[in-house]
């Protein structure tokens, strides 16, 4: 995957996501919190690792993750095959080991990204600030960090910090192009306090906030770790890039069936997911592709606007393909050339109107 969409500027993104199932025999499975359902259900989780670039984005690494009651269980072990060096880790200690992996083996990364569950992970924060690697890790309102605030250092939360910003202190940023338009927030920066360690004076820690336009009383708060001379605008755009991870989700579960399997064994599932992602790669390598080829006219900008191939347009095409075998393909190619002029001049309705929109 890499080959396809790596980039100096890439980063990882680490998530979890929930597979529902009925009865209590699948590997792993157990009354938990899962993002997918929003609430606690009888579900397996799986934690992931996407990788995402200008070119693309795609999930290229996978953990399952065993509850304590199954580690301690050894006959519910057995019956599922799980291996007997596989024991009790947390979610951002499997997320860990994923990313040191994933830098050993020289993937071009300028920052990890993760949500409350990884970025409330000390130990994790402490292996990526070893390694000087850059993060921006999504922390809770009560996350306490340690910083200066009137003239005193001392251990804060992230919300108090966040009240004592000046009105001033909240200039408007994009945190990426959506479907609708530039994703437009406020921001914030405070700088942390430096604490003893091996970090080079030219790295930084940070507290960045985002802030809802509309409601300001939705925020976010991230920790992040990078260059000193990294701009609020960049770290706006990275911390925006961490939604890379649910559209992969949501493409691999829609087109290349992630979460649809009826097996137990932990075999049966780690080669389920290994092939979905696999099949969702070789979505992803073929749409950079496609893209970048030029058109059968042999110009590269066609007449009318059109937008690029995505995922679930080239598995569309595949699909009609294998069903239409000796018939007609002109009608196929029309069909999908027609729906993405469409989709541009929706796309260019609502940019529109966004920008007519009041800030």
């Amino acid at each position: 995957m890499i080959e396809h969409i790596g980039r100096a500027d890439g980063v990882l993104v680490a998530d979890e996501s929930g597979f529902l199932k009925k009865g209590t025999h699948s590997a792993g499975v157990a009354r938990q919190y899962s993002g997918t359902a929003g609430q606690v259900d009888n579900c397996q989780i799986g934690v992931f690792l996407a990788y995402a670039s200008s070119k693309g984005h795609a999930l290229i690494e996978r953990a399952l993750y065993l509850p304590e009651a199954w580690c301690a269980d050894a006959a519910r072990r057995d019956e599922v095959a799980i291996p007997d060096e596989t024991v009790f880790a947390t979610k951002p200690a499997l997320a860990q080991q994923m990313i040191i992996r994933a830098l050993d083996a020289g993937i071009p990364c300028a920052w990890v990204l993760g949500d409350e569950v990884y970025g409330s992970a000390p130990k994790l924060r402490a292996a990526l600030e070893q390694r000087e690697q850059a993060f921006v890790l999504t922390v809770r309102s009560h996350e306490k960090l340690w910083a200066v605030r009137e003239r005193k250092t001392g251990w804060y939360t992230a919300a108090e910090l966040a009240a004592a910003r000046p009105a001033s202190a909240w200039p408007c940023h994009s945190a990426g192009a959506g479907t609708k338009g530039e994703r437009v927030y406020d921001w914030a920066r405070l700088r942390l306090a430096r604490r003893p360690g091996p970090v080079q004076p030219h790295w930084q820690h940070w507290l960045l906030i985002r802030r809802n336009r509309t409601d300001p009383d939705d925020i976010a708060y991230y920790v992040v770790f990078g260059p000193a001379n990294t701009s609020l605008a960049t770290l706006a755009r990275v911390a925006g890039m961490r939604w890379t991870v649910e559209e992969c989700f949501e493409a691999a579960k829609q087109e290349v069936g992630l979460d649809d399997y009826e097996v137990r064994s932990w075999h049966g599932l780690y080669r389920h997911i290994t092939l979905a992602m696999l099949a969702l790669a070789f979505l992803v390598a073929m749409r950079v592709k496609l893209n970048a080829s030029p058109s059968p006219t042999g110009n590269d900008r066609p007449s009318r606007p059109m937008v690029d191939l995505s995922v679930c347009e080239i598995r569309h095409l595949i699909s009609r393909l294998l069903l239409v075998v000796g018939l007609a393909l002109e009608p196929i190619f029309a069909w999908s050339v027609w729906r993405r002029m469409h989709q541009a001049v929706a796309k260019l309705c609502h940019w529109k109107a966004r920008s007519l929109c009041p800030a």
